[in-house]
């Protein structure tokens, strides 16, 4: 084993066993830290003055380990992971996720040393890989709950019109969809209806909903919801009107579909060939494209090789990508 190999394996695990001891003393210490954190808020409570507006505040936990939650909250990308796992619907934890792309990362640098007959370059662009495919999946998982809330948010629209001309509050017709309409709606539906029920105020919780979901529909229901109430009208004809004005963008939005459909196939075939291609040689004249795999000219051009098709497989998308 190389020397360098062994100096990082060392390098490793004694940062681990630091940090493992750093934090054991750290966790002993952070619930006394919360008591007098909210002991000294319960103390402060009587100066406040009776006309100042309280937040609903939601402390979420970015690492089960206090040292590296407290790392971790010093970073605004690290929070936008948090926010990203949050809009994919999963519970996994930023620093979980964080632990998640490293242990990839290594497998793949491993996998990539074992194959590769320790070419660095082909090392470290499997290490690259192996980084990025969690987030990847997060980013697929998000875009798909996405895709859901946008299919069925004109059923929670027309529900919440049918509520309010039946003579329900606009709160208890929120109650009503988080009971009625399926997920994700009714989850995020729930959110909103809690939030104004324990006492943040309306117009607060529908922009934390946009927030959560930054969708061009759900800015068109939080602003008509809001002008609505700040100006007066027939809420139910203007919801009405919305799902509507949604519908028609989807039945638009289908043909765009139809019309990009030979750009999605074509993006399709010059993605697949390649692999198809080099696994054929492997089956049919293994000698052909084995230096492929084992010369160091060969993994430069495998590099090349993966790099321009991702750039490709980009470049297609943001063509044939339409917003509507």
């Amino acid at each position: 084993m190389p020397a360098t190999l062994i100096a990082l394996l060392v390098f490793a695990v004694v940062a681990l066993a630091v940090f493992a001891v750093g934090s054991l003393l750290d966790q002993r210490s952070a619930r006394a830290r919360l008591i007098k954190e909210r002991l000294a808020t319960v103390q402060k409570a009587p100066e406040r003055a009776p006309e100042e507006e309280l937040a609903l505040l939601r402390d979420e936990q970015l690492s089960r380990i206090p040292a590296l939650d407290t790392l971790l909250r010093r970073s605004e990308r690290v929070s936008a992971i948090q926010k990203s796992l949050a809009q994919a619907g999963m519970t996994l934890r930023a620093g979980n996720f964080l632990g998640l792309c490293v242990a990839t990362s290594i497998v793949a640098g491993f996998l990539a040393l074992i194959f590769s007959q320790s070419n660095p370059a082909v090392i470290w662009f499997a290490m690259l890989i192996g980084l990025l495919l969690p987030y990847s999946y997060v980013s697929y998982r998000r875009n798909k709950r996405f895709e859901k809330f946008e299919e069925l948010f004109p059923e929670a629209i027309d529900t919440l019109a049918r509520a309010v001309r039946a003579g329900h509050a606009f709160t208890t017709a929120l109650e009503m969809i988080s009971n009625e309409v399926a997920e994700p709606v009714c989850g995020e539906f729930r959110k909103l209806y809690e939030e104004q029920k324990f006492g943040m105020p309306v117009r607060d919780a529908l922009l934390n909903l946009t927030d959560r979901m930054p969708l061009v529909d759900v800015k068109f229901f939080v602003t008509a919801v809001m002008l609505q109430r700040e100006t007066g009208g027939n809420l139910a004809e203007i919801l009405d009107n919305l799902s509507y004005v949604i519908r028609e963008r989807f039945k638009i939005q289908r043909q765009v579909r139809v019309y990009t459909a030979q750009g999605r196939l074509t993006m399709a075939l010059l993605m697949g060939m390649p692999p198809v291609i080099v696994v054929v040689m492997l089956l049919l004249n293994p000698a052909f494209i084995r230096p492929l795999f084992s010369d160091p000219i060969g993994h430069t051009l495998l590099v090349a090789g993966i790099t321009l098709q991702t750039l490709g497989y980009f470049v297609i998308r943001k063509i044939i990508k339409i917003q509507v």
